[in-house]
């Protein structure tokens, strides 16, 4: 038991890249499987990313049809206001990925940074938690601003702020994960504990 946690103490980096991986690759695979005729190995897919996020269709990134992204109020136009926001997609449609656009591009910058922060570790510090909060405020605007129905948000406004979100967080988290274990070398020590003026 001691070698296993002693080989994941050793290996968190690559195993939460692995996980981060699985966790963004089955979103995207689902539109893959209902292109493909297999509607019940997709639903699945769906109905467990439900509980992580929305999923509303006019929020999110559709393959194999004739647009990436839907407004509002032309998928309202095409399958009616209620059923915009659970349909999965048409053969005409094209299928949605299974994460909203935000949530996508979130875990893709975790996955990019979690793997740029394997090359990198030893050469960066921590980001400090002012600096955090700066990097994920746009996302907060543009989140809430959406959310209390004072604006529609565009895609690639969710994409920017969520990216930047993931990086963030990632340069947050992951280097207090190697300062806990023991992997960080002193001199990148310093800059997660310095106290910003």
């Amino acid at each position: 038991m001691s070698a296993a946690l002693d080989w994941s103490r050793r290996h968190w980096l690559w195993l939460a890249n692995v996980a981060v991986g699985v966790f963004v690759a089955l979103p995207l695979l689902a539109p893959l499987l209902m292109v493909t005729g297999h509607d019940d190995l997709a639903a699945p897919i769906y109905a467990a990313y439900h509980y992580v996020c929305h999923q509303w269709a006019f929020r999110s990134y559709f393959l194999f049809g004739a647009a990436a992204t839907y407004p509002p109020e032309v998928l309202g136009d095409l399958v009616g206001g209620p059923e915009m926001y659970g349909l999965i997609g048409s053969p005409e449609l094209g299928y949605k990925v299974a994460f909203c656009e935000r949530d996508l591009a979130i875990y893709l910058a975790v996955l990019a940074s979690g793997l740029a922060y394997g090359r990198l570790r030893q050469r960066i510090g921590g980001l400090s938690l002012a600096t955090y909060a700066v990097l994920i405020l746009p996302m907060a605007l543009d989140g809430f601003s959406q959310l209390f129905g004072w604006r529609e948000s565009t895609p690639e406004l969710r994409v920017v702020t969520g990216a930047l979100f993931g990086l963030a967080s990632v340069w947050l988290i992951y280097p207090r994960v190697d300062d806990l274990i023991g992997k960080r070398p002193a001199r990148a020590l310093a800059t997660l504990t310095r106290v910003p003026a």
